[in-house]
């Protein structure tokens, strides 16, 4: 079941990949792991740095895929973004955004700067 459950998350993931690159984006990485945290997609629109929360549910019958996304799992985005900018930037800090790539069955929707911090990261 956790095999399946995984295949199916890079299936979501790579669906995920190819609409925000149709749609301009450009990746820089993905499955980016710190001790705070995952970021699924890293990528980049124009001079904006996005962190990509990509979801999978299926069937919706408790919720869709956006109402997983809490504001502690948030946090965790927000902290693992924080560190993987300290990383590549020494001092100025692009501008940023957290968008969420939701998978429900076969329904795909994104939606742009999902949440976000007040101020730079």
């Amino acid at each position: 079941m956790a095999f399946e459950r995984q295949r199916r998350g890079r299936v979501a993931e790579q669906r995920a990949l190819g609409l925000l690159q149709d749609n301009g984006l450009r990746l820089l990485a993905r499955n980016v792991r710190f001790r705070v945290g995952e970021l699924d997609l890293i990528m980049q629109d124009r001079e904006t740095i996005v962190f990509v929360e990509v979801r999978f549910r299926s069937p919706s019958r408790y919720g869709g895929a956006a109402s997983t996304i809490a504001r502690k799992k948030q946090q965790r985005l927000i902290r693992a973004a924080y560190c993987w900018i300290q990383m590549q930037f020494a001092s100025d800090e692009p501008a940023s955004r957290f968008d969420v790539v939701t998978l429900d069955g076969q329904a795909v929707e994104w939606i742009r700067g999902a949440f976000g911090v007040s101020g730079p990261l």
